[in-house]
């Protein structure tokens, strides 16, 4: 049965947001730090030389590959303050989730609550800014060796290493601001609009293949149908739930005596969402951005083995990927998403029980097995939907990134906001209701009279 908070979800006006002016705000407010990531992926790093660089975009764009293009939003190809992206943050949380899982100090530290996760949270900032110093000045490196730099030295390597640091901090500290002030996930939403913004582009390159004759009418009109295929399947299993039956008995309070009920516990088919695309995403990224702006690095032995095996399409890229993608939906959902030692104390808690399990223990490990086996088929949709596109691309050799990350990223995030809207829109409506509530109350004691005299 669907319950009276869903029902009222559903009717709920998008009229009402004219009159939802806390929503409103957080909107406007999203909306404009995110005009100001993309103005700042347009201004360039000090130092570079235009002209060479749009010479060498046009001739070696494709290499750089259109999941780079994606994270950073078109900065890299234009070499703008943003070019990291928000790649050196995430990569960043990954290591510091693992340690947190392996380090027994660092997991106490995150037993502590509020306090511990603004610990870890600090250690996570002191981790990109390492990470992107190191990238930032392989870059640097890369784009001296490859002539890109009006006075290659040491001057240019440092300017254009705090100019990339900054640029990342920055995006950091905008994406924070979004989630706590604004709508929706901040570092999610910076990077849905990277690929928003990317979009047009390729596909006019996309149709212009066809135009051309690269491409014949069927290939175009069945990679649509793909793409189409692929954002159904897409919502259909980010909505897709396996309902644990929870039962509670009845209680006594004072001396009311209340009855038991029963209700579901909803675990989602992907608990993790499109965080372990995004990870194991951005392990990739690296050794394809230097590869492709340094001639000396893409010479070396090990980079050329690197990008032998590891470029899109080849064998090991797809295995690692799909190992990545199946690695951190575990991970990701049993450390983050879904503790089933927590979830089973607090039924504990509440005097909830699964029929047929003993609460506390039993109870964890049975929603350990219905999560595990949850997970097969879940981080199996996750390595489908990113690889799928890739096989077809590198058998197709289509010009264009259809890649399954990046449906996986919009869908996934546009699903999350629209639900944060509709949350925020709910509570206006419960609002209201109180409000009218509380002046029908008053207006009754206002009307009511005393006894008629005789």
């Amino acid at each position: 049965m669907v319950s009276a908070a869903e029902q009222m979800a559903a009717n709920t006006s998008w009229a009402a947001l004219g009159k939802a002016t806390d929503l409103r705000n957080r909107i406007l407010f999203t909306i404009g730090l995110l005009i100001v990531y993309r103005l700042g992926t347009f201004i360039p790093v000090p130092g570079i030389d235009a002209n060479a660089l749009r010479q060498f975009m046009e001739s070696a764009g494709a290499g750089i590959g259109g999941m780079v293009s994606m994270f950073t939003g078109g900065a890299l190809g234009r070499m703008g303050i943003f070019a990291l992206g928000i790649m050196p943050y995430i990569s960043a949380s990954i290591i510091v989730q693992l340690l947190t899982s392996m380090v027994p100090s660092l997991e106490q530290l995150k037993k502590e609550g509020e306090q511990g996760r603004k610990k870890i949270n600090q250690y996570t900032r002191y981790g990109t800014v390492a990470l992107a110093t190191v990238q930032a000045y392989g870059l640097s490196v890369s784009l001296e060796s490859g002539e890109l730099a009006h006075d290659p030295g040491l001057y240019f390597r440092l300017a254009c290493m705090i100019t990339l640091v900054g640029g990342t901090m920055f995006l950091m500290w905008l994406g924070e601001q979004i989630t706590n002030r604004g709508i929706g996930n901040g570092i999610s939403l910076i990077i849905f609009v990277g690929i928003i913004a990317e979009v047009p582009a390729a596909l006019a390159q996309f149709f212009a293949s066809g135009r051309s004759g690269a491409l014949s009418p069927a290939v175009i009109v069945a990679v649509i149908l793909m793409v189409v295929g692929i954002i159904m399947f897409v919502v259909f299993m980010e909505r897709a739930l396996r309902k644990i039956h929870i039962q509670y008995p009845r209680r006594q309070v004072g001396m009311k005596v209340y009855d038991g009920g029963s209700s579901h516990l909803p675990i989602k088919v992907n608990p993790a969402g499109v965080i372990p695309a995004i990870f194991a995403s951005s392990l990739l990224l690296l050794p394809t951005t230097i590869a492709t702006f340094s001639t000396d690095a893409a010479t070396g032995p090990v980079m050329s083995w690197l990008l032998a095996n590891f470029g899109p399409g080849q064998p090991l890229y797809l295995l690692f990927f799909v190992s990545m993608i199946v690695f951190f939906a575990y991970f990701y959902t049993f450390n983050v998403a879904f503790k089933p030692e927590d979830v089973a104390n607090n039924l504990k808690n509440q005097n909830g029980f699964v029929p047929g399990i003993r609460p506390g223990a039993k109870t964890a490990e049975y929603m350990e097995y219905v999560v595990n086996r949850v997970l097969v088929l879940g981080s199996a949709y996750l390595a489908a939907v990113c690889l799928l596109p890739e096989i077809l691309r590198s058998q197709f050799t289509i010009p264009f990134y259809f890649g399954g990350t990046s449906v996986l990223i919009v869908v996934s995030v546009t699903m999350d906001t629209i639900q944060q809207v509709q949350s925020h829109l709910l509570a206006h409506q419960y609002e209201g209701l109180i409000e009218k509530s509380q002046l029908r109350g008053r207006n009754k004691k206002r009307t009511r009279r005393g006894p008629a005299r005789r």
